[in-house]
């Protein structure tokens, strides 16, 4: 009879899912919250870190590491804590090895963390943005009041025509020079998406046009027009470093934010089932 009635307790707890996901959903949620608030701490603090005054504020490599290292931070505290509550909150599992605890803890931890990550990035997004995109309007007011975005090419086309004071512009130059500037804008645009350079035709092209706009030599408008594409090739250069440290510095904050909570998440099971006593771990009873 009792080999009967433990024969089928074993059955039934075999059939229910291990999974509380009640308390994976309070730790994400908690762990969300946090993150929320510690990035809104982080643009704070970084906002008082840099000046536009020269020789005022840090420099802009040690904002970016210090930017880095704050984003892993940020993971490693709200997943750490998110993990926590995930394992403390859970319900008792009796009759199941240590082992299998340990393993089931760990795993609460871990999906936790990444209820938590899928629910920053879509829910709390709007509010991520909202933060950086006014701590942006704090430092450039005048950018964002500007009523259309402005197109990046529109800087270097306008380095193209600039007039020079020691050259003798030719008549056509003191009129409208709007027409070939948009002129220039469109293969500029489509050719530095694609190839990140001008084409060699275009570029003849280009050449010409700032020689008869700006009163410059043949010679001179080649070399300005040369010149402005190593500007915009630098610009872009350093665009695309900087977006490859924050990728990194992203991975890192995800990696250690799931170690942390799946870490975390051990020791609030144990704390939730009464092994961890006087900072010396118990084994847990079959």
């Amino acid at each position: 009879m009792d080999a009967a009635v433990r024969t089928e307790a074993s059955s039934w707890i075999d059939t229910v899912s291990t999974v509380s996901w009640a308390s994976i959903a309070a730790g994400a949620i908690v762990a969300a919250a946090l993150s929320l608030a510690l990035f809104a701490l982080g643009a704070g603090l970084g906002l008082t870190s840099i000046s536009p005054w020269t020789d005022s504020g840090v420099s802009a490599t040690t904002f970016k590491n210090a930017a880095g290292i704050y984003l892993v931070i940020v993971a490693v505290m709200s997943s750490a804590i998110g993990g926590y509550l995930a394992a403390r909150l859970r319900t008792r599992w009796t009759g199941i090895h240590a082992n299998e605890v340990f393993f089931r803890d760990t795993a609460h931890g871990l999906i936790a963390w990444a209820f938590a990550a899928v629910l920053s990035a879509s829910v709390l997004a709007a509010a991520v943005t909202h933060i950086v995109s006014g701590a942006a309007s704090g430092i450039a007011p005048a950018a964002a009041q500007a009523s259309s975005p402005l197109n990046p090419s529109q800087i270097y086309v306008d380095r193209l025509f600039r007039a020079d004071q020691s050259a003798t512009a030719p008549t056509a130059a003191a009129g409208n020079n709007e027409a070939p500037r948009a002129e220039v804008l469109r293969p500029w645009t489509a050719s530095f998406r694609e190839n990140s350079d001008l084409a060699p035709a275009d570029r003849a092209y280009v050449g010409r046009l700032v020689a008869a706009q700006t009163g410059l030599s043949q010679s001179d408008a080649e070399k300005r027009v040369n010149d402005v594409i190593v500007e915009a090739k630098a610009a872009a250069d350093i665009a695309r470093r900087g977006a490859a440290k924050l990728a990194f510095w992203m991975t890192a904050a995800l990696l250690f934010g799931a170690f942390a909570a799946s870490l975390a998440a051990v020791e609030g099971g144990q704390l939730r089932d009464g092994t961890w006593q006087d900072r010396r771990l118990v084994p847990r009873p079959w």
